[in-house]
C-alpha cells in the first residue's frame, strides 16, 4: 500500500473520539504509539500518551513513558519547520528570495557554479525538493547507500549535495531529498549568522513559548535540518496552530502571510496522489467540521508515524508521533487516526 491508500473504516463510528482511540488501541489497529494531540478552533479535543520503544535520532532510547513534557523525534517533520524559518528569515531580508539562483549563494565550489547543467538551479527547487539532482532515500536510514546517510558521512555535505548527477529538468520532478533542505538550513546559517538551533529559537520558539527541545547534529557538529529536530506534541501543535493562524502568534506577526500561503500551494505531484508545497505535503479529506466534499489538508511526514497535519479550512491541527522507524508501513496508524478518528469526528462550528 501506498502512503496515500485509505484504510478500511475499522473503528466504530458511534464512538466519541477519545472512545474511538482507545478503542482502536485496545483492539491492536492502532500500533506503536506514543502520543496524540489534536486541535479544533484554537482548543484541545484530543490528547493521548503511552509508553513504548523509542529512538533519538536512531539511537535507541528502551521502553519510553511519554508525557506532555517528553521531547520526540520530528525527523522529517523538521523539514517543514526548516522552511518555516527559511519563510522568517526572508521577512526579515537576510537570506535571498526562492527565485534566486542557487549556486552563487556557495561560492566555494566555482566549478559547480560554472557547470552548465545547474545554471537553472533556483532556492526555489530546494525548497519544493524539484533541483532535479539524483537522490534515493527509498533506502532505509540504517544502509550507507541512503543518500541522507551518505550525506552525514560525507567531509562536505553541501558539495555532496550540490554535485549529484542531474537527472531531470529543474522544477520539473519531484525528488524526495534531505539534501535539499540541508541546503536550506545553510542558507539560513550564512544570511543570519546563527546556527540553525540558535535561529530557531530566536525567531520562532521563544515568540511561541517553546522552551524544550534538542536538535540532533552530524559529525560535522551541523544540525540536521532534514530530521534532526526534537519537540513536545503540545509545541509542535503550537507550530501548527501559528500556521493555521497565517503566521500571527496572540496577536503578533511571527512570519508573513505571503510565506504560509506561498508555502501551502501545490506546486507539483508527488507521484502518490499527493503535491508537495515548499517542504509540506498537501492533500484532501472529507471532514465531520465542514460541509461538502474534501477539504485541503497539509502535512509534515517523518519516519516512523510521525506527522503535523492542518485542515486549514477547519481550523484542525493534529500531531502524532510514533515509534515505527523504518517500517514501511508506519503511515497506517496516523492516517486511520487523522482520517477515521479527528476529521470523522469534528464538530461543525
Amino acid at each position: 500500500m501506498s502512503s496515500t491508500d485509505v484504510p478500511p473504516r475499522t473503528i466504530d463510528g458511534r464512538l466519541t473520539m477519545s472512545g474511538k482511540l482507545a478503542a482502536g488501541i485496545a483492539s491492536g489497529l492502532l500500533r506503536d504509539l506514543h502520543a496524540v494531540l489534536a486541535s479544533h478552533a484554537g482548543g484541545i479535543v484530543l490528547e493521548h500518551y503511552q509508553a513504548g520503544l523509542d529512538e533519538s535520532w536512531g539511537r535507541p532510547l528502551g521502553e519510553v513513558a511519554f508525557g506532555p513534557e517528553t521531547l520526540h523525534d520530528l525527523r522529517s517533520v523538521t523539514k517543514s519547520v526548516v522552511g518555516l524559518l527559511y519563510g522568517v528569515a526572508l521577512d526579515r531580508k537576510l537570506v535571498p528570495p526562492p527565485d534566486a539562483p542557487l549556486l552563487p549563494h556557495f561560492p566555494e565550489y566555482p566549478d559547480l557554479l560554472a557547470a552548465p547543467d545547474r545554471q537553472k538551479l533556483r532556492i526555489e527547487h530546494a525548497l519544493t525538493m524539484t533541483l532535479g539532482l539524483e537522490w534515493d532515500e527509498e533506502r532505509p536510514y540504517t544502509d550507507p547507500l541512503n543518500s541522507e546517510i551518505a550525506m552525514e558521512r560525507a567531509l562536505d555535505r553541501y558539495r555532496f549535495v550540490l554535485d549529484r548527477p542531474v537527472v531531470a529538468e529543474p522544477g520539473t520532478r519531484w525528488i524526495y531529498s534531505g539534501g535539499s533542505v540541508a541546503l536550506i538550513g545553510e542558507l539560513i546559517r550564512r544570511g543570519t549568522g546563527k546556527t540553525l538551533p540558535e535561529f530557531a529559537r530566536e525567531a520562532l520558539f521563544d515568540p511561541l513559548g517553546i522552551g524544550s527541545f534538542e536538535w540532533a547534529c552530524g559529525s560535522d557538529g551541523v544540525a540536521s535540518a532534514a530530521s534532526g529536530l526534537r519537540l513536545r506534541a503540545a509545541d509542535l501543535l503550537r507550530i501548527g496552530e501559528l500556521l493555521l493562524a497565517k503566521g500571527l502568534w496572540n496577536g503578533s506577526r511571527v512570519v508573513s502571510q505571503d510565506w504560509v500561503e506561498a508555502s501551502f500551494k501545490p506546486v507539483i505531484p508527488t507521484g502518490d496522489g499527493l503535491a508537495y508545497g515548499r517542504l509540506w505535503f498537501i492533500g484532501a479529506a472529507t471532514t465531520t467540521a465542514l460541509p461538502g466534499g474534501e477539504h485541503p489538508w497539509i502535512a509534515g511526514f517523518g519516519n516512523g508515524g510521525q506527522r503535523l497535519w492542518l485542515m486549514p479550512d477547519a481550523g484542525i491541527a493534529a500531531v502524532i508521533y510514533s515509534g515505527k522507524y523504518n517500517a514501511a508501513d508506519a503511515w497506517v496508524t496516523p492516517t486511520r487516526i487523522w482520517r477515521e478518528i479527528i476529521l470523522a469526528n469534528a464538530d461543525r462550528n
